[in-house]
């Protein structure tokens, strides 16, 4: 890009004024464009021609432009944020990161920036969305680990709050959301656990009380049911669990009566717990037991390739929300165009063809679904 000229009234060759920070009317002189028309070209007007807005962008870069919020909040009444009201948990590798990854690019050419709210107040989270409301914290917000009847969607929707969730719920008003179709990630790990040869499999559930644990448990049951084998839930423990928890309690199980030989685990952290508990008990991973497991990093498959994992892509689903919640903001009513199922993919299949195969035996997992 040609060097700017300098302006007399910035009086450097940058552009930026001698006092102060750069202005729309800054980039106006150095463009020869109307205020108006640079304005609607770093909101990305589409009554702007391409050109224009990338001459006008590439000039308030050089020279450091960056918008007034406060004049914009009281001109136009929006924040240009998008708040992000993290739940801390441990069981999801990289949650937080993979997520904010994938709402920036999301955002990337929009005027909307992110904030990041840990979920720290006493009340819960409900206190929380009502102070991102009451203090007009920002133009929408993301919400995460969804309860069947979650108090903070209903509060959203009476105040009218744009919003997405990620999760779904059981309310009877439908809402925004994007969400991991749990369910069949459980069934298809259950099945390719019985499919090995697992005489009884396994859960180690979700934590009481929200969505996705319910999703998780009708998965493996339906898995077990159909195929009319012995199973069980881990009691004492969830996904919520301390790895340690995890760890102590799996290798307690195998010193009682009729212990599991399968685990479909929900998350990384609780498949590498599962497995120290049971190298404890000097068992190892592929011979007495199996697991299948959901994978939202490249952790497990790097240091336990032979675990079978399916896939979660939690970029994607962060790009998802952003895209919706952009959609709900600018006024989109369509509920069909707010809301997305992601389906898992195949598992990916390490190459021991489990106990059955190698003892030369026939299993029948069951009819298909």
């Amino acid at each position: 890009m040609p060097k700017i000229p300098p302006s007399p009234k910035t009086g450097d060759k940058s552009g930026r004024p001698k006092s102060g920070k750069p202005t729309l009317r800054t980039i106006a002189e150095l463009t020869g464009l109307a205020v108006t028309t640079v304005s609607r070209a770093l909101g990305n007007a589409p009554q702007i021609s391409a050109e224009t807005r990338k001459r006008v962008q590439e000039v308030a870069a050089e020279i450091g432009y960056s918008p007034d919020r406060a004049a914009q909040r009281l001109k136009t009444g929006r924040t240009n944020v998008i708040a992000v009201l993290l739940e801390p948990h441990e069981e999801i590798l990289g949650y937080g990161t993979s997520v904010m990854a994938g709402l920036a690019r999301a955002m990337q050419g929009t005027a909307y920036h992110l904030i990041v709210m840990p979920n720290f107040f006493d009340g819960g989270s409900v206190d929380a969305v009502n102070y991102i409301i009451r203090n007009g914290m920002a133009d929408g917000l993301i919400l995460s680990r969804t309860e069947p009847f979650d108090p903070r969607v209903s509060l959203l929707l009476e105040k009218g709050f744009p919003f997405v969730t990620h999760g779904r719920t059981e309310l009877s008003v439908a809402h925004p959301f994007v969400d991991y179709d749990n369910f069949t990630f459980a069934y298809e790990a259950t099945r390719r656990l019985i499919a090995k040869g697992r005489r009884k499999p396994a859960l180690i559930s979700g934590p009481a009380g929200f969505t996705f644990s319910g999703h998780l448990l009708h998965g493996f049951m339906t898995a077990v049911r159909e195929a009319g084998c012995a199973y069980e839930i881990l009691s004492g423990i969830d996904l919520d669990s301390p790895a340690g928890a995890i760890r102590d309690r799996v290798r307690e199980r195998q010193t009682e009566d009729d212990p599991p030989d399968g685990f479909m685990c929900g998350g990384e952290v609780c498949s590498l717990a599962t497995i120290t508990g049971m190298s404890d008990c000097g068992l190892s991973l592929g011979v007495e037991y199996d697991i299948v497991a959901k994978q939202t990093s490249h952790l497990l498959s790097a240091i336990q390739p032979r675990v079978e994992t399916i896939y979660e892509d939690l970029t994607e689903t962060g790009e998802q929300m952003g895209r919706i919640l952009l959609h709900a903001i600018g006024g989109e009513t369509d509920i069909a165009q707010l809301q997305l199922l992601l389906f898992p993919g195949p598992p990916i299949v390490n190459t021991d063809p489990g106990p059955a195969a190698r003892n030369g035996q026939k299993h029948t997992s069951g009819k298909a679904r």
